[in-house]
């Protein structure tokens, strides 16, 4: 098997820590629910490292910056700058926690790319997984939790205000949406989707039960007051 498949595959993680990663469409809640869950872990003592893309680094946030509120960016340079802000934040931040044995929570990882920039920009879902995976050193989660929410809820939680992404329009977002689904799909054993609709509360609990299995120390709802 040469480099090229290994790569275009992914490779499991093989450090000591745990690898979980969050997808959804803007407004899905996934930042909440992050923090949730980050609170959860860190009360039965775990380390967690908490990290986002794009915006995970010092150079990621210079990046996000330039992605979502620095006006019109071509789709190819999309693509790129997503993947520039991954390989960074994966090398300097995320390996360095697993390799330590922590806890990394990421919001949005290489899956983001595929859906959004593959499939709703149309450059082609398996070419940006190839890039995205180049750049994170095929570097796959244990696992990834889609919180799936309709678009029209999505872009009711997102508001007026919203950056050159959550701007994109009903069809983009109901593209990505469709994408996300299919990834869950095809990878089963990776994926878990989420219904992203309710109280935070109810959410927060269908996360848990998606993710306990990984964990040797699992806090109960009366350890922790979230």
């Amino acid at each position: 098997m040469g480099a090229h498949t290994l790569i275009s595959q992914g490779k499991k993680n093989t450090y000591p820590g745990i690898f979980l990663t969050f997808e959804g469409g803007d407004g899905s809640g996934k930042s909440t629910q992050i923090e949730r869950l980050a609170s959860r872990l860190r009360a039965c003592g775990y380390d967690v490292v908490l990290t986002r893309e794009p915006g995970g680094t010092e150079l990621g946030v210079r990046i996000r910056n330039l992605l979502l509120h620095s006006g019109e960016v071509s789709p190819r340079a999309e693509a790129l700058l997503y993947a520039a802000d991954r390989a960074h934040n994966i090398a300097t931040k995320v390996s360095p926690a697993l390799e330590r044995g922590a806890v990394v929570l990421a919001d949005r990882y290489l899956d983001s790319s595929v859906a959004y920039q593959g499939a709703a920009r149309e450059l082609g879902s398996q070419e940006v997984r190839d890039l995205s995976l180049w750049a994170s050193e095929g570097l796959l989660p244990d696992r990834t939790i889609l919180l799936d929410v309709p678009v029209n809820l999505g872009r009711e939680r997102v508001g007026k205000t919203q950056d050159r992404i959550e701007a994109a329009g009903y069809e983009f977002h109901e593209a990505v949406r469709c994408e996300y689904l299919k990834l869950a799909e095809r990878e089963p054993e990776r994926w878990v989707r989420v219904e992203g609709v309710g109280s935070i509360d109810e959410v927060a609990a269908r996360v848990y039960e998606a993710v306990v299995d990984l964990f040797e120390k699992n806090p109960t709802e009366s350890e922790v007051r979230a």
